[in-house]
């Protein structure tokens, strides 16, 4: 049913292919146009021209750094709201879920019971290997880091939940007319929308499978689930609370947050990238299912998307 609202929006398979560069437009060239601006004064200052992530957090220091790259997803959070309404005249509600109106409800539960787990895991590791950690809180620092992070981060994970589970996932949806293929698409490209992270570089490629096993997770959140709710707030915990808790010198997000992580990626073993994937998500989506009453999970994941209740335009 979630897939299937985008037959009640203008649907031809060339809006799709126009509102994805408009997107991506809005966000590369406008969402980045602020951070470019601002190095560039900084090149002018200093002579020396940053290409890479830490640079540029050296440079401009992680909290400005992380205000212009913040910012440039919202604007293109702004690009997908905008396209939807004027090229396809579809509702930000017909493209977040099937439902009448957003349940947020759905959106805190997932929010906050993530945020608990994913900081446990954290504080474990933390009492497990004390050494591998230095406290790295500084008040002020931390508070404007709060301030962005709270106000920022829930923009830039809705950016990537509206774009892959939302209007691409919609739009494969009713042109293939089933749902694994947008579910797999989506999922493969998500992953390798992180392929620049530093993380990449310092581990390797299989770092990919979290990547794009977190996709697939959200994918079925979202396919499940008829609606976007559970995936928003499931990213939006992800990153802010790792934001705030802890940081590394590896990492995409390098934040004055209250821990930094001083082991060495080589360190981290493939039980960290396997464990979330295949033990983790599994036992979270048994849970969901269980309270929101999950059934029919072949058609909801496999079926055919039908075109069922389309307006005259």
């Amino acid at each position: 049913m979630y897939i299937a609202q985008a037959f009640n929006a203008l649907h031809d398979w060339w809006r799709y292919l126009v509102g994805f560069f408009i997107i991506i437009m809005v966000w590369q060239f406008i969402g980045m146009t602020p951070l470019g601006i601002v190095v560039g004064l900084k090149v002018l200052e200093t002579g020396e021209i940053p290409t890479e992530i830490p640079q540029m957090i050296s440079v401009l220091g992680s909290n400005m750094f992380l205000l212009l790259m913040l910012l440039s997803f919202a604007i293109g959070l702004v690009g997908i709201i905008f396209t939807a309404k004027i090229l396809h005249q579809q509702s930000i509600v017909s493209l977040t879920t099937s439902r009448k109106k957003i349940d947020w409800k759905r959106f805190w539960f997932i929010f906050f019971i993530w945020g608990m787990v994913s900081s446990g895991f954290v504080l474990v590791d933390f009492y497990l290997s004390p050494e591998n950690f230095k406290l790295n809180f500084q008040l002020q620092p931390f508070l404007l880091l709060s301030i962005i992070a709270i106000l920022l981060v829930p923009l830039q994970t809705s950016f990537e939940e509206y774009l892959f589970r939302g209007y691409l996932m919609q739009g494969i949806g009713v042109i293939v007319k089933n749902k694994w293929l947008p579910l797999v698409i989506t999922s493969v490209c998500f992953g390798l929308m992180h392929l620049a992270n530093p993380e990449v570089d310092k581990l390797g490629y299989v770092i990919m499978i979290y990547y794009i096993g977190t996709g697939f997770f959200l994918g079925i959140l979202t396919l499940m689930d008829e609606g976007l709710e559970l995936s928003l707030g499931f990213h939006a915990a992800n990153n802010l609370f790792t934001a705030l808790l802890v940081t590394s010198d590896w990492t995409a997000f390098q934040t004055h947050s209250i821990l930094k992580d001083l082991s060495e990626p080589s360190e981290m073993g493939l039980m960290e990238i396997f464990i979330p994937v295949f033990v983790v998500f599994p036992i979270l989506l048994l849970i969901l299912s269980k309270k929101y009453k999950w059934t029919n999970w072949k058609d909801k994941l496999f079926g055919k998307v039908i075109e069922s209740s389309v307006k005259d335009y």
